[in-house]
């Protein structure tokens, strides 16, 4: 099968590239600028671009499959090809809708901790050495590339993202994937950019739930209100199971699991995580792996790629990182932080970066977020709003909605650069949250 990629450098873009040419299909792409690591990854397979930039002459009949990025503008060039030859376009999860779509589908979804929870299903198959196919958004220990796309493997289990499909298919990703077998862990507002009412966002899930194939399983988060709402409203038919926090204990600084088997270390830390579990064990159920073997593999799960992750510096100081940026995703980092550390110093630091996280009708959502740290800080960057061509923000209105008068507000890289050197980096516990790079900061030294 000969298919093409137009913005192959995107993270589960190039995942996919490197998954195609892997199962033997005939792999080529465009992109206008590819960044590290998906450069050398795609380099490495041979699929790398000779040169950046759209080339309608890329773009012939013979190409079975066309596969758009939502990096590609409506306007694509190498689209407007593909439509001019009537060649099939698909978006990225609508092709891997086409590659599963005899195999039984498990689609995790929710505002927060899909990410994690697919990582933890994954990890736990892998130990247990059973075979899917898989789709997920983070890199993970023991994992070359995060997709993978077989002929014979049964199940598919995908990371259900609500984003659109891509520039000229303006539904949400997980609405194309048709679940045997779902879960969702939560539901908070996210993606204004997109969805501008709480009432349209949750709308999407709505939908996933309604497409979940007839007689098909629903594993979710009793615990999360909307959820609740969403599940009781649904009208398909599909069975039920609900999941809640686990009992655990923190003992010398290390979490245990409480269990009908006993204590089980884990090696991750934060109710969250726990929550994350307990739903990754249900879904573990309903690919046949029991809850002994569920426990045994996850005891060595260390978590997915930026989600609490602890970074190795050169000092020895206790340091991690948190690719949150949603106000839900840094209440629950922010809660397990301080829950975990109890008797040290806590420094939090938040970068807003995000189209949502920098807009002013968003950042109530953000109400007493950072609460219970030491010395919290909020990082953004004023060039980056003239460069979004967004209005100016006021380190007064950030403290103001933050709900947080101690709140430290910096506003250029330079700022943020100077106040982390006066840090000692060994006195203190230090929880950097962002999606960006925090202006170039090296979290290592």
């Amino acid at each position: 099968m000969k298919t093409h990629f137009i913005a192959i450098g995107g993270s589960a873009m190039h995942n996919l590239a490197i998954a195609l040419k892997d199962k033997g299909y005939q792999v080529t792409g465009s992109d206008d600028t590819i960044f590290e690591p998906s450069k050398s990854r795609l380099e490495k397979k041979g699929i790398l671009p000779q040169e950046m930039g759209w080339f309608p002459e890329k773009i012939t009949s013979d190409i079975d499959a066309i596969i758009l990025g939502m990096h590609a503008h409506q306007d694509n060039p190498e689209l407007a090809r593909a439509k001019e030859l009537g060649l099939k376009i698909y978006s990225y999860p609508e092709f891997l809708y086409e590659q599963s779509k005899n195999k039984t589908r498990v689609v995790i979804a929710g505002s927060h901790g899909k990410t994690t929870i697919t990582s933890m299903i994954l990890h736990v198959l892998n130990f247990h050495q059973k075979e899917v196919d898989f789709m997920v958004g983070a890199q993970l220990e023991g994992f070359d590339c995060m997709v993978k796309l077989t002929e014979d493997n049964d199940f598919m289990v995908l990371e259900g993202d609500e984003y659109l499909s891509s520039p000229i298919d303006l539904r949400s990703k997980f609405l194309l994937y048709q679940p045997n077998i779902a879960l969702m862990s939560g539901i908070a507002w996210d993606h204004i950019n997109v969805f501008k009412t709480f009432d349209d966002y949750i709308d999407q899930f709505r939908k996933f739930v309604a497409s979940i194939t007839p007689g098909g399983v629903l594993v979710y988060n009793e615990e999360d209100a909307e959820v609740v709402k969403v599940v009781e409203a649904a009208e398909n038919y599909f069975r039920k199971i609900p999941y809640k926090t686990p009992e655990y204990e923190i003992s010398n600084g290390k979490v245990y699991l409480k269990t009908e088997m006993g204590d089980v270390p884990l090696s991750v830390f934060g109710a969250h995580n726990l929550l994350n579990m307990e739903g990754a064990r249900h879904i573990c159920r309903q690919l046949g792996i029991m809850d002994e073997d569920f426990y045994e593999a996850i005891m060595s799960f260390k978590g997915a790629s930026k989600r609490l992750e602890k970074v190795e510096r050169e000092d020895q100081g206790t340091l991690y990182k948190d690719f949150a940026h949603a106000p839900s995703k840094v209440k629950a980092a922010v809660k397990a932080f301080c829950e975990q550390f109890k008797k040290e110093k806590k420094y939090g630091f938040l970068e807003l970066h995000t189209y949502s996280s920098l807009n002013p009708a968003f950042l109530e959502q953000y109400d007493h977020a950072m609460d219970g740290l030491d010395e919290a800080i909020v990082f953004y960057s004023e060039d980056a709003l003239k460069i979004k061509r967004m209005d100016p923000i006021s380190p007064e209105l950030i403290k103001e909605k933050f709900k947080n008068e101690g709140l430290r507000v910096l506003t250029n890289a330079e700022e943020l650069h100077a106040y982390w050197e006066t840090l000692d980096k060994k006195n203190g516990v230090f929880l950097m949250m962002s999606s960006g790079n925090f202006g170039g900061l090296d979290l290592t030294k």
